[in-house]
């Protein structure tokens, strides 16, 4: 069958090379996911979330406004 010469060589590089550039980048992509999201990324959610909330108003406002104008409306959704 295989000679046990056969697999050595792929074993070793796999070991030296391999395997602890997998570590290394492995533990460095969790290190950045703990931490959690950036100045700019919170920047972005609370102005998302802030625009979310202004398009929550008109939408009801909007509602309100069809209720008033033509009470069937939700009927015909």
């Amino acid at each position: 069958m295989f000679d046990a010469e056969v697999l050595m060589p792929p074993i070793i590089i796999f070991m030296v090379i391999v395997a602890p550039l997998w570590l290394i980048l492995h533990y460095r992509s969790k290190k950045q996911v703990s931490q959690g999201l950036s100045e700019h990324e919170h920047r972005q959610l609370v102005e998302l979330a802030h625009k979310a909330e202004r398009m929550a108003e008109r939408v009801e406002t909007l509602e309100a406004l069809l209720d008033q104008e033509a009470p069937q409306w939700r009927r015909k959704v």
